[in-house]
């Protein structure tokens, strides 16, 4: 019944996640000026691409500037993009090229460990490239409510959960090239279809709910902009309760998936 069951248990962790995860921060620290150029001209060039480019022919959605309504989604899409590419390629170069896991593992220190500690920093790229994009628009002045300070721990968050569905991805490619399909199958029709260029009421209903329900980025966009622009409604609890519900579920699911693929 127990080997039946495997997938559902709950993971057995201690202090010495922060052992692995300041690793990570210290291997980060000594290229971080490579790190943070990209996050800071990315979401300029998106900007200036979509906001300022195509805003010339879209002024106004929903009453709101082409280029506000943008802005906030920009942050959003970063969540995603740091946090599940950390926790793709970034481990899986980490456990198979380099093999990190293989060597920390051989210390006291467990697979449960090591995966956490994995998600984690992913949440933490996360929360560092969102702040210097919402930074940026900040700069812009496209940002009119002081409760986008609520963005940050919003990030964490959100990268957390996307590094957990990321590590499920890693536990199961049986190459870096594998990848490619989680991008193209996944990534990019959530980018597309998450309501980030274009109103999410815009789609027939039954894509605004399947969007919802199975694009977290579409609960991260909404999230997000409501946060930016000021705009709160009951209905971001929603949202929000989503979020909370799937992350715990797919962090389980992403530590007994990698503990399987260490464990030969």
């Amino acid at each position: 019944m127990k080997d039946k069951f495997w997938i559902f248990k709950i993971p057995n962790i201690s202090y010495r996640v922060w052992k692995v995860f300041k690793r990570n921060k210290d291997v980060f620290m000594k290229t971080y000026k490579t790190n943070f150029i990209p996050s800071i001209i990315e979401p300029i060039l998106y900007l200036f691409a979509l906001g300022f480019g195509l805003g010339g022919f879209i002024s106004v959605i929903n009453g709101i500037p082409y280029i506000n309504f943008i802005a906030p989604a920009l942050v959003s899409v970063t969540m995603m993009y740091s946090s599940f590419f950390e926790c793709t390629y970034g481990s899986f170069v980490r456990m198979y090229y380099q093999k990190i896991f293989d060597a920390i593992i051989a210390t006291p220190i467990t697979i449960e460990e090591v995966i956490t500690a994995e998600i984690l920093w992913g949440a933490t790229k996360s929360l560092i490239n969102s702040t210097i994009v919402l930074a940026v628009i900040v700069i812009f002045g496209l940002v009119p409510s002081s409760l986008f300070l609520l963005i940050l721990p919003l990030s964490f968050l959100v990268g957390f959960l996307f590094s957990t569905i990321a590590m499920c991805f890693t536990a199961i490619v049986p190459s870096i090239d594998n990848y490619s399909y989680a991008t193209f199958l996944f990534i990019t029709p959530m980018f597309l279809l998450s309501g980030t260029f274009f109103p999410i009421t815009s789609m027939p209903e039954i894509l605004q709910t399947a969007s919802q329900l199975f694009f977290p980025l579409s609960n991260a966009v909404i999230l997000t902009r409501s946060l930016a622009l000021g705009n709160i409604q009951f209905s971001i609890l929603l949202n929000l309760a989503w979020i909370l519900i799937l992350t715990p579920i797919f962090f389980v699911l992403a530590v007994n998936l990698m503990k399987k693929r260490l464990i030969k």
